[in-house]
C-alpha cells in the first residue's frame, strides 16, 4: 500500500511517501523537500502556491499570505479583492503536493497520513481534514506531531524506549512552540502532557531583528523607515516583503555562521548583525521555551532526568542556542538532527509498524543464528593442510642418520639429530617437487646432515683419519 504523510506546516509543508516495499522517500519541489506553505492569488484567477507564490508577492503583497496555518482561527483569509475560506487555502497548499506524488508514483496513494499540533481541538483538525477533501484526497488518518515525532526517535533512528518509559518533544517551529510529553506503549505513544506558546516561533525571531534594526535606522532615516514598516503604497510594501525575506535568511544564516549581513531596501543600506547580536534578542523567547517544557514534564509528574530524552525538531529548532539553553536549564543534553523540519512527517509513516520499516528499538536484538555444518560428504581430503602462504611448502624429508664412525675415533662422531615433528599430512596433489636449498619454503634453516655435499666431504675426511691411524700403526707396529 502507497501511503503519503503529509506535515502541514506554519512556514513549510513536508511530504513523504512510503512504498508497499516499506520504502520510503520525500517529495521534492524545485529540488527541495520544503514547500513553502505561502499562496498568492494571480490577478487571472490562478493561485500560485511555495516558490511561486513567495517570488510573485513582490508584485502585490495585498494577494499573498506567507502563513495560512497561523490563519486557522479566521475562518477566511482576504487575497486581493477576494476572501477564501481557510480550508480552501490549505486545499491550494496540499493539491500542489498531491500532484507531485503523482508525478512519481503516476496515481494516488491508497492511504493518507496528517499531522496537527497535539493542542488542535476538534474544530481545527476538522478544518485540516476538509481541505484534504477539497484537494480531492481521501481522508486521512489525523497524528499529533509528538506522536510522529517520537515514532521517528524510535522505528527510524533506533533510539530505545521500553515500554512505560517517557520522552520529551521540543518543537519550535516558524509560528509556534509546543512542548509534549510522550509515553511509549504496547501499541505506540500516548501523550502525557503538552503545553504551547503560539506567539514564540521563527516569524517572532524575525520580527525582533527587525525591531533592533529599527532602533538604529529609524533615527537616522525615519521617514523612510516609518514607511518601510507601515506601508501605505504597493511600493513601500514591496520593500517591506523584501526585508523581512532577508532577515529570515541573515537568521537562517547565523545557525551556522557568525555574522550575516540584511540589505535594507529604500535605505540602499547593508546592515551587519553577529550571532551575538541575534541570541541576545532572541534569548527571552527561547527561555520562555525552557521554561514551558519544564512545566510539561513536571505536568507529567516526572524530571528530566526520568526521560529516555528530549528531541529537538522543528525548523527553528537549528538555532544553537535553544540546544544550549536546553540543557543549561534541564541538565539533560538534547538530540538534535541535521533536517529537524521532516521528523514528524517520517515518523507518521512509521507509526503502527509498516512493513519494510525498521522495528521499534527497544526490545532485545535477535541473536545470529549459528551456521550448520553442510551435510553429505565433501570434496577434498579430510585432513585439510593448515593455511599457508599462496603456495604450500613441500613435505620436509624426515632427518636421515650420519654413518656413524669406529668406536677408535668418537671425537669425530657427529651430535645426534634433534627430534622433529612430523610434517602435517598433506594431500597428494599438493606436493610439489623442489630443488634442495639452504632454506626451507618457510624460511628455517637445514641441518647440515640434510645437504649431500656436506655428508659426502664428512665420509671421506673421516676414511682418510682412518686411513692415517691405521698407517701410524703398521709404522709402530715395525
Amino acid at each position: 500500500m502507497r501511503v503519503l504523510g503529509i506535515d502541514f506546516g506554519t512556514s513549510n509543508t513536508v511530504a513523504m511517501l512510503r512504498m508497499p516495499d516499506g520504502r520510503v522517500r520525500p517529495l521534492l519541489f524545485d529540488g527541495s523537500p520544503l514547500l513553502p506553505s505561502s499562496v498568492y492569488l494571480a490577478p487571472d484567477g490562478r493561485m500560485l502556491v511555495g516558490r511561486d507564490a513567495e517570488r510573485n508577492a513582490r508584485v502585490d503583497p495585498t494577494r499573498f499570505e506567507p502563513n495560512p496555518k497561523r490563519r486557522i482561527d479566521d475562518g477566511t483569509i482576504f487575497l486581493g479583492d477576494q476572501e477564501i475560506p481557510v480550508p480552501r487555502v490549505i486545499a491550494y497548499v496540499l493539491e500542489q503536493v498531491i500532484t507531485e506524488a503523482r508525478r512519481q508514483i503516476g496515481g494516488m496513494p491508497e492511504q493518507l497520513r496528517m499531522t496537527h499540533p497535539a493542542r488542535w481541538g476538534e474544530r481545527r483538525r476538522s478544518l485540516l481534514v476538509e481541505g484534504a477533501r477539497l484537494a480531492g484526497l481521501p481522508r486521512p488518518q489525523l497524528i499529533a506531531e509528538p506522536v510522529g515525532a517520537a515514532s521517528y526517535f524510535t522505528a527510524v533512528l533506533g533510539t530505545a524506549v521500553p515500554v512505560g518509559r517517557s520522552l520529551a518533544i521540543y518543537d519550535l517551529g516558524g509560528g509556534t512552540f509546543d512542548a509534549t510529553v510522550v509515553r511509549r506503549t504496547q501499541s505506540g505513544f500516548e501523550v502525557l502532557a503538552e503545553e504551547g506558546l503560539p506567539d514564540v516561533g521563527g516569524l517572532d525571531f524575525d520580527h525582533a531583528i527587525v525591531e533592533h534594526l529599527g532602533r538604529t535606522y529609524s533615527q537616522s532615516h525615519p521617514d523612510v523607515w516609518a514607511r518601510l514598516i507601515t506601508p501605505r503604497e504597493s511600493g513601500d510594501r514591496r520593500y517591506r516583503r523584501m526585508l523581512y525575506e532577508d532577515v529570515r535568511g541573515a537568521k537562517e544564516m547565523l545557525s551556522r555562521t557568525s555574522s550575516a549581513d540584511i540589505h535594507l531596501p529604500a535605505l540602499e543600506v547593508d546592515a551587519h548583525i553577529t550571532r551575538e547580536e541575534m541570541e541576545g534578542l532572541i534569548r527571552p523567547h527561547l527561555e520562555r521555551t525552557v521554561e514551558c517544557l519544564q512545566r510539561t514534564i513536571s505536568e507529567a509528574r516526572l524530571t528530566p532526568r526520568d526521560l529516555v530524552g528530549i528531541f529537538l525538531v522543528g525548523g527553528s529548532s537549528r538555532i544553537p542556542l535553544a540546544g544550549h539553553l536546553v540543557h543549561s536549564g534541564l541538565g539533560v543534553a538534547p538530540t538534535a538532527l541535521e533536517q529537524p523540519e521532516t521528523v514528524v512527517v517520517e515518523g507518521s509513516l512509521a507509526v503502527g509498524g509498516p512493513p519494510g520499516q525498521r522495528p521499534a528499538q527497544g526490545m532485545p536484538p535477535r541473536p545470529a543464528q549459528p551456521q550448520r555444518p553442510p551435510v553429505g560428504p565433501q570434496p577434498g581430503p579430510v585432513n585439510r593442510p593448515p593455511a599457508r602462504p599462496v603456495i604450500p611448502s613441500p613435505p620436509r624429508p624426515a632427518p636421515q642418520a650420519a654413518p656413524r664412525p669406529p668406536v677408535q675415533a668418537p671425537a669425530m662422531r657427529p651430535a645426534p639429530a634433534p627430534v622433529v615433528a612430523p610434517a602435517p599430512t598433506r594431500p597428494i596433489s599438493t606436493v610439489q617437487s623442489a630443488p634442495p636449498a639452504s632454506m626451507d619454503d618457510d624460511g628455517s634453516s637445514k641441518r647440515w646432515y640434510q645437504e649431500p655435499a656436506v655428508v659426502l666431504t664428512l665420509i671421506v675426511a673421516v676414511l682418510l683419519v682412518l686411513g692415517f691411524v691405521g698407517l701410524l700403526i703398521i709404522a709402530l707396529a715395525r
